[in-house]
């Protein structure tokens, strides 16, 4: 079981596919040029290359079976290990490079504005794909950098709030109360579900993920960061409400440095979480956690609400996996029409029919695949996801899908990666009172400004 759980996981941050890294010469590409050089061929053949992938769980190995079905005579190697930033970047210099490479969606705007990796409108127009009709908006916007599509994304996993009903039960609190658009309901709520014993919390009246969600709580509250050109904003005066709405969430139960320290307690994958134990009314959790509940749904009873943004609509913000083609990759045509393939309607479909041939065979309860693709995520839906005869668990599969269409992105800087410790460094300074929201903001802008420009140039 615990097995299980570590692979839904890991298909949910990032699908576990399992790619190599020895390039060889194929006909088609240039040999690192400019993207203005750069041409990709439908038809293909050779040798491909590719790395960073984790080992294939069932939805994976049935993604690599379907491409490699649609790129008859190219020979494709496949190295198991995971994305590392630096050895992705000594592997570039030192002339070892890969075809296609998978990393978190993140990561892409760094190496575009790095010239490392290739803008794909060429590929796409190759394929006849129009990246708006395949991904969801936000999802390509994840990837967009000046105006060009970087990489081709995968999985979008929205977040929702999962309620506790048998806390919100007995604290006389109902599904509607658990509203982020509306702060004083909400605490109000809150303060009705919490409990402590001894001075610290023994039960959460909400979890709101204060330095998991970073990003669903700044866009949702109409914060902004990151500007157009791709600069990051962290001390926009915008980012400043929804530091101080977290502020009131912790410091209502007990304070972040004790809510942080029964949070990272709770036995998340295990047989006694949170929602188990009752450590929980309500809890933000990305549209994974549910194949995780799922084995105690005799156990629990569980429903769920949308993350409302500060207009009182839904919202959801995340992040996903990708696959870039180098600069100076050798077989630029395999490579765009091998993750293409992975990413097709067909390739999607015998995902979901490996993963529930694996629901049936463990008794589980089909939550669907989130696929970052509108159709594949219907057609799935209609084909899979079937009434389970649990009312609370089908209300969240409900939910999750109800909300994936609201998704916006946190957009896309080079120093994405930086700024997200930055933020997450901010958060934490304002949760434990350590510097005043506007403080805390504006030294982590001075600290990713200083990363963006050694990455961006002035």
């Amino acid at each position: 079981m615990e097995r299980r759980r570590a692979a839904i996981v890991a298909a949910g941050v990032a699908i576990a596919l399992g790619l190599a890294a020895a390039g060889c010469e194929s006909g088609s590409g240039d040999e690192g040029g400019g993207s203005d050089a750069v041409s990709f061929d439908a038809n293909v053949s050779g040798a491909l290359s590719a790395w960073a992938f984790d080992n294939a769980d069932d939805v994976g190995q049935a993604r690599i079976d379907y491409a490699a079905q649609q790129l008859q005579g190219v020979s494709i190697k496949m190295d198991q290990t995971g994305f590392d930033a630096q050895k992705f970047t000594a592997r570039l210099a030192g002339g070892d490079v890969p075809d296609v490479v998978q990393m978190d969606r993140e990561y892409v705007p760094t190496y575009a504005a790095q010239g490392l990796i290739l803008p794909l409108e060429k590929c796409f127009t190759a394929h006849n794909v129009d990246p708006k009709q395949r991904w969801y908006p936000n999802v390509v916007g994840d990837v967009t950098y000046k105006s060009q599509v970087w990489a081709v994304p995968q999985f979008y996993q929205p977040p929702a709030i999962i309620l506790n009903t048998t806390v919100m039960d007995a604290a006389g609190v109902k599904p509607e109360d658990i509203d982020t658009s509306k702060p004083d309901v909400l605490l109000a709520a809150v303060q009705k579900m919490y409990k402590a014993s001894g001075g610290v919390p023994a039960v959460l009246g909400f979890n709101p993920q204060a330095t998991g969600q970073t990003y669903l709580w700044f866009i949702s509250q109409g914060g902004k960061l990151v500007g157009d050109s791709g600069a990051p904003t962290l001390d926009d005066p915008s980012n400043v409400y929804p530091l101080e709405l977290l502020k009131r969430i912790v410091d209502a139960q007990g304070g972040f440095a004790k809510y942080k320290s029964f949070t990272d307690a709770f036995d998340t994958f295990g047989d006694n979480n949170q929602f188990v134990k009752n450590q929980v009314g309500a809890e933000v959790d990305a549209q994974w956690y549910p194949n995780v509940l799922s084995p105690y749904k005799d156990k629990i009873k569980i429903g769920a609400v949308p993350f409302k943004g500060k207009d009182g609509q839904p919202v959801t913000v995340a992040y996903g996996g990708s696959f870039v083609i180098p600069a100076k990759a050798k077989n630029l045509s395999a490579a765009c029409k091998w993750v293409l393939a992975l990413t097709d309607d067909g390739s999607w479909d015998a995902a979901a029919t490996a993963r529930a041939a694996t629901i049936a065979k463990e008794k589980s309860i089909n939550t669907g695949l989130f696929t970052g693709s509108p159709g594949p995520d219907k057609a799935i839906r209609d084909k899979y996801v079937k009434p389970s005869g649990n009312a609370g668990f089908d209300q969240v599969i409900s939910t999750y899908y109800d909300v994936v269409a609201t998704g916006k992105s946190a957009g896309a800087s080079p120093a994405g990666q930086q700024l997200k410790q930055e933020l997450t460094n901010a958060i934490t300074a304002a949760l434990l009172g350590q510097k005043p929201p506007q403080k805390a903001l504006a030294d982590a802008q001075t600290a990713t400004m200083n990363a963006y420009r050694s990455i961006a140039g002035s």
